[in-house]
Formats: C-alpha cells, structure tokens, sequence
C-alpha cells in the first residue's frame, strides 16, 4: 500500500480500473437484490398463512448466474461485460434483441469508479481509503436501490452500521463513542420527525430504511456529522427532487425516495465533515 501512495501513476488508475469493476458489481446487486428479496417474502409470507405451495422459481442469484439481456435472456460475453467501454462499443443495445441497455449501467461504473479515486485521493491506499471505499459503494448501492424501488433493505444498511462501529474499534476514523452515538442519534433524529409527523397527520412520512441508513452513516460521521447530514441531506433533497420531479412532470404530492440524498450528503460529511464544522464555526463566530 505505501508503494501505491508512493507510486501514484501506477496507484490511480489500478483505483480507476477496480471502481469500473466494482460499479459493475453494485449494477448486480442494484438490480437482483430487490426481487431476490421480494421473492423471499412470497416464500415467507406463504409459509406463515399457510397457503399452498406453487411453483415460483428464485430469480437469478447475485454471484452465481452470469449477466444476461433482461429482455430476451441472452447470456453476456465477456467482452459484451467490459464496464463502460461495452456500452460504448454496442451503441447502447442488446448485441442479439438490439433492446436500448439502460444507462444505469455505464452511469454507476462511472460513479463507482469516480467515488473509489476520491477515497484514495483524500485517505490515500491504506485502511483508511479501504474503509472509504466500502462506505462508498455501501452508499452507491443503497442510492441505486432506493431510487427504483423505495426500499432501502436491512441486508445493506445494518451491515453497513456495524462496519462502521468495527472501524471506530480500531480508531479508523475517530473513537468507538463518537461512532456509537452517531448511529444512535441518526436513527433516533429521523424516528422522532416520523413518530411526530404520524401523530399529527396520521400518515408515515418516511420509510423506516432511512432511519437504519442514517444510524449508519453516523457511525461513520460519528455524532458530530448527525446534524450537518440531515441539514445538507435537505437541501440536496429539495434542489435535486424539485429538478426529478419538473423533468418528469410529477406535482410535489409525488412521493420521492430520501434514502439517495442522505448518502450523497453522509458521504460528503464523511469527506470533508470537519471543513464544513470549521467554516461553520468561524462564520458563526464572526456573525
């Protein structure tokens, strides 16, 4: 690792090459993780009514089965499975069906791959970049999944948590206190606000996924990064949703998932929490 950070010409773009093939990866897990989880759920809910068995084959594994067209089943080559660059060379369309692929696909591997070179920028090619990575990609996911399905599930988010209190034990990033805390605080902000919203209208505001995402990430931000997250997470919201929502000619009724902009906010406190702390700090002092 320290030849890495001595070598950066060498160390950027073996950074560049496995974000491309870790975006890769998350698309996988983006786009089987929900209905292998859906389909768990049949299973489970059919078991405790009691209800007949029927026959309802798994959807494709997230390791084993290989990358196929969703449209007409065709089994990816290897060269047809190049993150980025297979997009490009196919023109964007299934090689056999000529379906239009999605952009999802070239538009995480990129994101990954950007995110993965600014962890080993700002924490460099040790532990520490490591940890960032993982916390990243965690993020990137649980974004992905969130904004086509509205779930954000426990399978993520509570590993997630537990990553982040496992490398406060080590003083990765601060104290195992602060890390605790910030995962108390973080679940226990977004319940209140959902408890009080549901007491005086009667509906749920917000998923209980968000909850588990914040307490996540605040193990990760510890208890300092809380309020600066749920602030900039708001404001991401409100600029992001409103441009989501006029592109897609949807009224503010619409429903929009949170769980996207609590990570890019989490992640950006994560990044640079103690600048934003500091200039915060001094502006105040000056007002």
């Amino acid at each position: 690792m320290a030849f890495l950070d001595q070598n950066p010409g060498l160390g950027y773009p073996l950074a560049a090459g496995l974000g491309l093939l870790v975006g890769s990866f998350l698309n996988v897990v983006i786009l089987r993780l929900p209905k292998r989880l859906e389909w768990q759920w049949k299973r489970d809910a059919r078991e405790i009514l009691e209800l007949p068995e029927i026959y309802d084959p798994p959807p494709p594994g997230i390791v084993v089965e290989r990358s196929h067209c969703p449209h007409c089943k065709h089994q990816l080559s290897w060269y047809e499975n190049i993150p980025v660059f297979s997009y490009l060379f196919l023109r964007g369309r299934c090689r056999s069906c000529k379906t239009p692929i999605s952009p999802q696909y070239p538009l995480v591997e990129l994101i990954t791959m950007l995110a993965v070179l600014a962890c080993v920028w700002r924490f460099g090619f040790g532990w520490q970049g490591f940890g960032a990575i993982v916390f990243s990609t965690f993020l990137i996911a649980l974004s992905g999944i969130d904004f086509r399905t509205k779930l954000l599930p426990d399978q993520l988010t509570l590993p997630l948590m537990w990553l982040g209190l496992v490398a406060s034990s080590d003083n990765l990033y601060f104290p195992t206190k602060p890390a605790l805390l910030g995962a108390m605080a973080g679940y226990l902000s977004l319940w209140s606000v959902w408890w009080v919203f549901k007491q005086l209208t009667g509906k749920e505001g917000m998923g209980h996924g968000d909850f588990k995402l914040l307490a996540a990430i605040g193990a990760w931000v510890g208890l300092k990064g809380i309020l600066p997250t749920v602030l900039l997470s708001s404001l991401v919201g409100a600029i992001l949703g409103s441009i989501w929502l006029a592109a897609r000619g949807k009224d503010r009724a619409t429903t929009i998932p949170f769980g996207p902009y609590l990570a890019i906010a989490g992640w950006i406190v994560f990044f640079w929490g103690e600048l934003i702390l500091g200039a915060y700090t001094q502006y105040a002092g000056l007002r």
